[in-house]
């Protein structure tokens, strides 16, 4: 007779591309007891000896279909519409994966009784009390931020059992796709280049192995409800572009100190920001990384 211990976990990766995507496929695929389906928006994954779907989180047929035919156990959404400004416009494509994708996933997921773990996101605050806790009052101040938090009701209004965790300022050595904060910053001081960081903006940067470690533990301590995951300091983006330049020795001449309004963004960004992570620390043993260990464990992966 087949024990637990034998039994493997169904496990679906939707947003495998990604930059969180990524590092979850790569986690979960170097586990014993995990069979493991991928799936995003584009034709092709950069995982090809993994199984992988295309699929188009707005057309509900298609994610019923992924749902079904695979029937996992935990459905980990890292997919998202996050360009922030372009959701201003695009508000309609932006809805449609942050909202009714959502919708779509905790449909299926409850019909087969999969766990739903969601990543979800600091800019469903305002900005003006921050740090916040899970509990904290949200009030959104961009059409991302709105989408972002109707996903999050969509789910807390469905039956299926589900975890979200939000967080902030995500940063780590994701090696496809367009370059982290950290790695733009790196290669634009390489290049001698001047850039302009915001001094307005606080968070607690989130190293993206921690946002994958947190993924984990909600499976081993088999968590619901919402959880608050960042790094354990927090600072502006340009205390953190300097302590970027410090650690790789790089010019801090070439950082130039500017506010948020300077930049005449399209949406609002939360200024006075960021995560409490105590509720996470305490109930599942999370335990991010400081920040030079994660500029050292970057370094060492990406060469940096």
């Amino acid at each position: 007779m087949q024990t637990d211990s034998l039994i493997k976990k169904r496990i679906l990766i939707i947003g495998s591309n990604g930059m969180l995507g990524q590092r979850l496929t790569e986690f979960y695929s170097s586990k014993n007891k995990v069979e493991l389906m991928t799936a995003s928006a584009e034709d092709d994954s950069f995982f090809p000896e993994i199984n992988y779907e295309k699929i188009n989180l707005t057309d509900k047929k298609q994610v019923k279909k992924l749902i079904s035919n695979f029937y996992p156990d935990v459905i980990i959404n890292a997919a998202a519409y996050t360009n922030v400004d372009k959701s201003e416009i695009e508000k309609e494509l932006a809805w449609g994966i942050n909202v009714y994708g959502v919708e779509y996933i905790a449909k299926y997921a409850s019909s087969i009784d999969a766990k739903v773990i969601h990543i979800s996101t600091d800019y469903i605050f305002d900005g003006k009390s921050g740090p916040y806790e899970e509990n904290h009052r949200p009030n959104p101040i961009g059409y991302y931020g709105r989408s972002k938090l109707a996903g999050e009701n969509v789910l807390k209004c469905s039956n299926c059992n589900y975890v979200i965790l939000r967080t902030n300022v995500l940063y780590g050595p994701a090696k496809f796709g367009r370059p982290d904060f950290v790695k733009w910053v790196v290669n634009s001081l390489n290049e001698k280049q001047n850039i302009k960081i915001v001094a307005d903006q606080i968070n607690n940067p989130t190293y993206i192995d921690d946002l994958v470690q947190a993924v984990s533990k909600v499976g081993e301590y088999n968590k619901t409800g919402i959880y608050n995951i960042g790094g354990p300091e927090f600072l502006s983006r340009y205390d953190f572009t300097l302590r970027i330049a410090d650690f790789f020795e790089l010019d801090k001449n070439l950082i130039s100190r500017i506010t948020t309004a300077e930049l005449n963004q399209t949406a609002k960004r939360p200024l006075n920001s960021g995560l409490i992570i105590l509720k996470a620390e305490s109930e599942m043993g999370y335990k991010p990384h400081s920040i030079e260990d994660t500029f050292l464990l970057m370094k060492k992966e990406l060469k940096l």
